[in-house]
């Protein structure tokens, strides 16, 4: 039964990786966040093979897996989503230098996070709480602006969601769920739930923030346009 959920789980947060990175690309052009679902969900899909055939961790499989969690945890799901949201939230337009750059340091810190985890030791597993902190609470913030716009649920879902992220990020390294086995399959059962609901919800509040901002530049427009008419007159 566990495995058929952790199967599970991994699924969903595949699914809604690829469906909703590959629609940040192509209809908002978010590569910042498209990009990061995208590779979450390659991830996923590593780990789901690499579970299902009980590779070891001699497994090149394994080692993919090492850096893909380390590539998001470090900057990926954090400096590179709080980016991506900055683009409804701000008007934020980033560079491609920027955006190549970004991608780029979650590589580097990934590899290095990954490689020399042992040297590295708790001080590399603090950095991930802290990391995961940071773009928790720029997530509360980032709720709060969609309540301001009468938004509620998905403030509301968007809250949630970080605090089973926070959930998540707390016990990672730190805590062993009672009952759960070596392979700490209680534990990405929920982790990967928690994933693919966050990315799913950040998804959708985008969608409506990115409207509310469309709205609002329309209206701006024909006001505008109605000043300029009555000077003419």
């Amino acid at each position: 039964m566990r495995d058929l959920l952790f199967a599970a789980a991994d699924i969903w947060m595949i699914a809604i990786g690829f469906t909703c990175g590959i629609t940040f690309i192509r209809k908002y052009s978010n590569w910042l966040i498209g990009l990061e679902w995208i590779i979450m969900a390659t991830s996923g899909s590593n780990f789901l093979i690499y579970g299902i055939t009980k590779a070891g961790t001699d497994s090149p499989m394994y080692h993919v897996a090492f850096f893909l969690d380390a590539f998001s945890r470090s900057i990926g799901f954090t400096v590179i989503l709080v980016l991506g949201l900055l683009m409804v939230t701000h008007r934020y337009k980033p560079t491609k230098a920027v955006e190549v750059g970004a991608f780029a340091l979650a590589a580097v810190l990934g590899f290095l996070l990954s490689q020399f985890a042992t040297e590295i030791g708790t001080p590399g597993k603090v950095f991930f709480l802290v990391m995961a902190l940071g773009v928790s609470a720029f997530l509360v913030y980032y709720g709060q602006r969609l309540w301001a716009l009468g938004e509620h649920a998905h403030a509301g879902w968007v809250w949630f969601a970080t605090a089973l992220n926070v959930v998540v990020a707390s016990i990672y390294d730190f805590a062993h769920i009672p009952g759960d086995d070596a392979d700490h399959t209680l534990f990405y059962i929920l982790a990967l739930f928690t994933w693919g609901l966050a990315m799913l919800v950040i998804y959708r509040s985008y969608v409506v923030f990115d409207a509310h901002n469309r709205a609002a530049d329309g209206a701006g427009s024909a006001r505008a346009a109605v000043a300029q008419g009555a000077e003419k007159a």
